[in-house]
């Protein structure tokens, strides 16, 4: 999807500060994070949300949450914690229609999420 701001990353048409990148995800920090850490963990290929996902896409999928799981070890907060979200939809929070995962941590989380 070429209008998409999250394809332009990953196509290098628009800066971001990646901090991992392979052949299935790119994940880079969050131009308004809400957290000392606030990075976004997206699919290269363009799916829309939750809702498009096909069982086809589980391994995708399963391989967002390991990347994940470097990712906390790599900034630190895996012994802390922290917080992965998946906003989908208007009402969901999604505000970029590319699916993506968001890790949050580095300070106390705060309830409620609602």
């Amino acid at each position: 999807m070429t209008a998409c701001i999250f394809c332009k990353i990953v196509s290098n048409e628009l800066h971001a500060k990646i901090v991992y990148r392979d052949e299935q995800v790119t994940a880079f920090r969050d131009i308004h994070p809400l957290a000392p850490v606030h990075i976004l963990i997206i699919p290269n290929r363009h799916i829309l949300s939750v809702n498009e996902l096909t069982p086809e896409d589980e391994p995708l999928i399963g391989h967002l949450f390991t990347v994940a799981r470097q990712l906390v070890k790599q900034e630190g907060i895996d012994k802390s914690g922290y917080r992965l979200i998946v906003n989908t939809g208007a009402h969901g929070g999604q505000t970029v229609f590319h699916l993506h995962l968001h890790l949050i941590g580095g300070q106390r989380m705060r309830h409620p999420m609602g």
